[in-house]
């Protein structure tokens, strides 16, 4: 037993209130969301406080908290916000944030309040830009076996899945609360998940990269729908062929049939393709889903012809087929018997193909965080919480994620979404409840801070608050979403 006089030997433990978990946390080790430790008997933060030093790259100017009118630095490189990176929370009591800073911009008296809130309910949304066939719409998206969410709704040229929320952090087993709050971690903070679609493909998914789909990794987003292909590029075809039909999943054109065809005063072609025709030249169901051209199961394009009408196809007219990213493209002429015989490639014809694929743009995933600022994270703010809510509905107060512009949804609540490549690497955390950290700021003029109830007895300067080991950003954005595969891409026959 030890000497109870010896306090050397007596190992204390203290206990963390940061989150509903409580843990109690020897000296020199780490709790259990690694975000806070045991240092010498203090509980401190293991990240640093993070402050941004710049505008964005797409020149939204970040919250001054510096005096001073403008010097001519069109670049706002003296400007500095304190976001809520490293600032540590409250949750789940009523004591007011961490930070409550006040400063002075442009002659206003400003106050930002920083936390970083706990969020049970949260999610995320996915935009995935591919043509490819992922899965049937509601079907469960699936990571290390565990279901994290469902395919939602298709967008133009865009794949969506909804990921996380309540009932997948809470509502199921532990494993898939444990899994969901991984996945969710790992996306937001911009590293790659796996996930596999119930009836559908392998995904490798991460923020600002190209999705990998069953094996291959995604080049280009559709330059449009079918009908919208001729729409762009009729023009250059008129001259060099006498047919074009650009595959679709969703929406396949056929050049002569369309208005822009017409209007060009190109005649019929007499070449009808498969599907429910919906207004001249623009057919829907042509296929199903799947990898091949334009999304569809399309590998010979041949396929997607009913038939050639021989009352007015005519022998050696010229037909193009071609996706909607022109990686695919195939050239015919007809023989004889008006059956397409796959010729060569007229140059200028060539150059129209390789235009398609040049005003696509690159296939990215993007991941937008989603959560409701709810609860005691209000209370940390204000005594009234509703006063908080309706003031950011007023745009009285702006909310910011990390530094980067929040979307407020319309009606109650404060839910809000914002994309994780304009936060700084790593701003998210996690407790094992399980739910994710995220940091959150308010910024108002004081007089609006002291009018809804805030807590002024705890505002600080900007100077007492940042120190020598906070951290310093150089920019509030990460987006570094390369182009260069772009250039790289040429159609492939």
């Amino acid at each position: 037993m030890p000497n109870p006089m010896d306090q050397s030997a007596e190992i204390k433990k203290i206990r963390c209130d940061a989150c509903p978990v409580m843990c109690y946390i020897a000296d020199g080790k780490i709790g259990a969301c690694d975000r806070y430790a045991n240092h010498g008997g203090e509980l401190v933060r293991l990240d640093p406080l993070t402050v941004i030093e710049t505008a964005s790259e797409r020149g939204r100017q970040a919250v001054s908290f510096l005096d001073g009118d403008w010097d001519g630095d069109i670049l706002q490189t003296k400007k500095t916000f304190l976001t809520a990176i490293g600032a540590g929370t409250t949750y789940p009591d009523y004591k007011p944030a961490p930070f409550i800073v006040s400063s002075t911009s442009n002659g206003t008296d400003m106050v930002t309040v920083v936390t970083e809130g706990i969020f049970s309910y949260c999610g995320a949304k996915v935009k995935i830009d591919t043509d490819r066939d992922i899965g049937p719409e509601q079907a469960p998206v699936r990571s290390n076996g565990e279901v994290i969410g469902h395919v939602t709704t298709s967008e133009y040229g865009s794949k969506m899945l909804s990921l996380g929320g309540v009932e997948h952090l809470t509502g199921g087993s532990k494993s898939e609360g444990r899994v969901t709050c991984d996945s969710l971690l790992r996306l937001c903070n911009r590293e790659p998940i796996e996930a596999e679609i119930e009836s559908g493909a392998h995904l490798i998914i991460e923020a600002g990269k190209a999705p990998t789909i069953d094996g291959v990794e995604e080049q280009l987003m559709r330059v449009g729908c079918g009908s919208a292909a001729i729409g762009m590029f009729a023009k250059q075809w008129a001259e060099n062929v006498d047919e074009v039909v650009v595959v679709d999943d969703h929406i396949t054109g056929v050049l002569t049939e369309h208005e822009a065809g017409r209007q060009l005063q190109l005649p019929p072609s007499g070449i009808r393709v498969n599907g429910r025709r919906s207004t001249p030249g623009r057919y829907f169901q042509t296929a199903k889903s799947g990898q091949g051209w334009g999304g569809t199961q399309i590998v010979d394009p041949l396929d997607v012809i009913r038939r050639i009408d021989p009352k007015t196809a005519w022998p050696g007219l010229r037909l193009l087929m071609v996706s909607t990213t022109g990686e695919q493209w195939k050239y015919f002429q007809l023989n004889e018997d008006l059956q397409p015989q796959e010729s060569e490639i007229p140059s200028p014809l060539l150059t129209s193909v390789k235009r398609i694929a040049e005003n696509c743009e690159p296939s990215v995933c993007s991941v937008l965080f989603m959560g409701g600022a709810g609860g005691s994270l209000r209370a940390g703010v204000t005594d009234q919480p509703i006063n908080l809510t309706r003031s950011v509905k007023q745009s009285l107060t702006r909310v910011s994620c990390g530094g980067a512009e929040a979307y407020i949804w319309p009606g109650g609540g404060i839910t809000f979404m914002v994309d994780v490549m304009e936060m700084p690497h790593q701003s998210f955390g996690y407790v094992p409840t399980p739910a994710l950290v995220a940091p959150i700021e308010f910024t108002m003029e004081r007089d609006n801070f002291i009018r809804l109830g805030g807590h002024t007895d705890c505002i600080q300067t900007l100077d007492s608050v940042v120190k020598d080991d906070t951290r310093r950003l150089k920019q509030s954005t990460s987006r570094h979403i390369s182009l260069a595969h772009q250039a790289k891409v040429s159609p492939q026959r």
